[in-house]
């Protein structure tokens, strides 16, 4: 038995989380619950119903159906059995680093600039070929004991948002919508990059933020400069491989991002006040 990302919780269920692709089986009928999914989402109905409430109206879908779930929207939902059979449901999550990587693929696919968004709030979608082979291709995978791959489930994913946007143009202004409130977390994207070679201006960029902004917002949460901040991180994984792992200098200096080790041996000096080397002996 598992706990599902909507915050779900009950007997006889089973949620299975395949690289942001979940399978959710209810085999009795589950009291409702609050759903807040921080993602953008395409929820498909299998089998059973599943009822969605957003306080003003309610939203049935059922076998065969689909619906659009937008980011940060709450709505209270109910799976249950239907026709004697029980819920069984797809529920694909669009990460922004999953579309963010591809917007970048469909630089030569823009809608126009004046194109609007959606409307906010679930929308239930047209049964097309896209969805309806979509979904038929991924049904063999509720069988638990059959695990996809990760790579076959982001094709999945963008397969799912071509859909989406063959649907209707508005999508693409909606999902990729990189302004304020999609900025990603400065620190967290900095602690899985910190390695590479990226400019400030790429850095800002990234992480959805002009470079002006970006810089004010680093001064937010941290007294280094962000050039500083990324040789002091650096520094500190490398000490560690060193320390811990007893990797030795020339094995460590590019793998966190030092372009020489001379560079390399002179920051750590100046960091830690010994030579990296003295690590070693």
């Amino acid at each position: 038995m598992q706990r599902d990302d909507a915050g779900q919780s009950g007997p006889m269920k089973l949620i299975f989380n395949y690289n942001d692709v979940f399978y959710s089986f209810f085999y009795d009928d589950v009291s409702g619950c609050v759903h807040r999914s921080r993602e953008y989402a395409l929820n498909y109905v299998y089998s059973g119903e599943m009822i969605l409430d957003n306080g003003k109206e309610q939203i049935h879908v059922r076998k065969g159906e689909c619906v659009f779930i937008p980011r940060d929207h709450h709505i209270t939902m109910y799976k249950k059995t239907y026709e004697g059979e029980r819920y069984c449901g797809i529920f694909l999550m669009f990460t922004r680093r999953f579309l963010r990587e591809m917007y970048g693929k469909r630089e030569q696919r823009r809608v126009p600039a004046d194109t609007p968004k959606l409307d906010g709030g679930v929308i239930k979608l047209p049964r097309t070929p896209e969805l309806t082979s979509l979904f038929a291709s991924m049904t063999p995978y509720f069988d638990p004991d059959v695990k996809p791959k990760d790579d076959l489930m982001d094709l999945k994913l963008q397969e799912g948002l071509l859909a989406l946007l063959h649907i209707d143009e508005r999508f693409a202004p909606t999902l990729f919508d990189f302004n304020e409130p999609w900025k990603m977390d400065i620190l967290e994207f900095l602690n899985e990059n910190y390695m590479y070679e990226l400019s400030m201006e790429e850095i800002a960029h990234y992480t959805g933020r002009s470079l002006a902004t970006f810089k004010r917002d680093f001064k937010k949460i941290s007294d280094l400069t962000p050039e500083k901040w990324l040789i002091r991180k650096r520094l500190e994984v490398a000490y560690a491989k060193m320390k811990e792992g007893g990797r030795k200098v020339v094995d460590v200096y590019a793998e966190v991002g030092f372009k020489n080790p001379s560079h390399f041996s002179t920051a750590f000096k100046k960091q830690y006040g010994i030579p990296p080397t003295a690590l070693l002996a």
